[in-house]
């Protein structure tokens, strides 16, 4: 399902969660985020929180590294970090 989020789009952990036939378990698509090997083909950085952020990490830089994927591809942050769902989300 994250393969099919288009460039400068994002969609929450609970979206993908719903598309994979998985209602509730936003909790799983992220770990299955962090399990993603380096240097992986998928999109990860397209996936935020429900409130259009970008989650903490236990990886240190891992938070800005994701922001600065996401700023590359167009995607603007707002007040307080968040990304407009409205604009930026994928429908």
């Amino acid at each position: 399902m994250v393969r099919r989020i288009p460039w400068g789009k994002v969609a929450t952990y609970g979206q993908v969660a719903r598309l994979a036939r998985l209602p509730g378990r936003a909790r799983q698509v992220g770990y299955a985020m962090h399990a993603l090997p380096p240097g992986t083909r998928v999109p990860w950085q397209r996936v935020v929180n429900a409130q259009g952020k970008v989650s903490g990490r236990r990886v240190p830089g891992a938070e800005l590294t994701q922001r600065m994927l996401l700023l590359r591809e167009g995607v603007r942050f707002g007040a307080g970090g968040r990304i407009s769902l409205a604009l930026f989300g994928w429908k």
